[in-house]
């Protein structure tokens, strides 16, 4: 089987590659000015590089699309008509509404369309990491060969017969989770200080919080902004966190301790209730990766964005445990140093009175609130270009500690992961 990619960005690469060891013929394409510097590099890899789509379409068994989720429409309307009889077609995207569409609008009837999402980034091997495959529009016996294609990379397969459940168990996992983090970055540009320099994160769950925020920003805006904006689900998802997070924000300036705590252990209730099997991230693991220089103190933290988010959890009604089957690291980290916060019990009291009580991190918070309702805003607009600039403003604040987040937080991630 012929297996064609159209897009030779990050991903199409590392997929480009792995199907060249997987044992396949691959061809694939990109935009013309790329074409000497993509035929040097990964021709001596075994990889046909063409002049354009047309010609990967025109040949291949097994098209894959791997575009940027806002220009799915354009470039499958210009190569659409050079579709091989009888081909698969694929789309990487990880927002599937816009490449349905696409596919729906400008593919020849008789294609068979048998989608994928890798729930990871360019810096890591499809193996061992979760692939999620839509069975759109395909045959008992092609739905068979392209599960076989995918079954190649030797990641762990999630199969899906709705285009639909797959966008609304991203949104969690994926639109609201990125949100959550680059606020916490935009919050620290804001105030003009690095995290790792103050004693009020200097504990186990705000190495996390650090790393997982740093790798977002190591990462292309286009990535997360398509996510946001073009996912129907992810507009009312972060909706609601930030409807959350300023229902807790407001009780805490006001010392409403009552109805806070009933907020916190209701959404605590819910989420974490005696049913879930529960992560158990490892505290003694979180310390250890610090980018701090110093031996601080620490100091207590309201952990505002985590209670925001187990709150938005319980106003949703959503299972986050259910999702864990869509699960990135960022999510999975997310959900577990939430679930290590509220399943200790000293911890969660430290967090609520530093919340309503503690006036030395209300600042801290009054910038995340602020931050919160900015990418909210951005999102809720559909503004795929302003949730670039912010994007990019946090990125260039962290900009000299990026390259350490993404590689910390991958060590991170694999001993947690043990």
């Amino acid at each position: 089987m012929q297996i064609g990619i159209i897009g030779l960005g990050d991903m199409g690469k590392l997929y480009a590659v792995s199907f060249v060891n997987a044992g396949y013929k691959v061809c694939g394409a990109d935009m013309p000015l790329r074409f000497s510097d993509l035929k040097n590099e990964l021709e001596p890899k075994g990889i046909e590089v063409l002049i354009d789509g047309h010609e990967v379409a025109r040949k291949s068994d097994f098209i894959i699309y791997c575009v940027e989720a806002e220009k799915i429409d354009e470039v499958v309307a210009t190569f659409a008509r050079s579709t091989k009889y009888g081909a698969i077609v694929s789309g990487q995207t990880s927002v599937k509404h816009p490449e349905i569409a696409a596919f729906e609008k400008h593919l020849p009837h008789d294609t068979q369309i048998v989608t994928c999402h890798s729930l990871h980034g360019p810096a890591f091997s499809p193996e061992g990491q979760t692939l999620v495959v839509v069975r759109h529009r395909a045959t008992d016996e092609v739905y068979a060969r392209a599960l076989e294609v995918y079954q190649s990379l030797k990641s762990n397969i999630i199969e899906m017969d709705d285009y639909r459940e797959h966008d609304r168990i991203v949104a969690d996992t994926q639109a609201v989770t990125h949100m959550g983090f680059e606020s916490m970055g935009s919050a620290w540009k804001n105030a003009g200080f690095f995290p790792w320099d103050n004693p009020a994160y200097a504990g186990g769950i705000d190495n996390v919080k650090i790393l997982t925020t740093l790798r977002i920003f190591s990462y292309k805006s286009h990535i997360y902004a398509g996510l946001a904006i073009l996912n129907p689900y992810a507009q009312k998802q972060v909706k609601y966190y930030a409807q959350a997070e300023s229902e807790l924000y407001k009780l805490m300036i006001c010392e409403n301790e009552v109805e806070f705590r009933e907020k916190i252990y209701a959404a605590r209730d819910f989420v974490f209730h005696e049913s879930r099997q529960l992560l158990l991230l490892d505290d003694n693991i979180m310390k250890e990766f610090s980018l701090s220089d110093a031996d601080h103190k620490q100091k207590p933290n309201s952990h505002l964005s985590l209670l925001s988010m187990v709150y938005a959890w319980y106003k949703m009604g959503v299972n986050p445990y259910d999702n864990l089957i869509c699960q990135t690291p960022p999510f999975k980290l997310r959900l577990g140093i939430a679930e290590y916060l509220f399943k200790n019990k000293e911890m969660l009291e430290e967090s609520i009175q530093t919340a309503l009580y503690d006036k030395s991190i209300r600042g801290d918070d009054l910038e995340f609130h602020t931050a919160v309702h900015e990418w909210a805003s951005i999102i809720g607009y559909g503004d795929i270009n302003g949730y670039k600039a912010h994007f990019e403003a946090a990125k260039s604040f962290f900009a000299n500690r990026l390259n350490d987040g993404r590689d910390l937080s991958a060590e991170m991630i694999k001993r947690l992961g043990k």
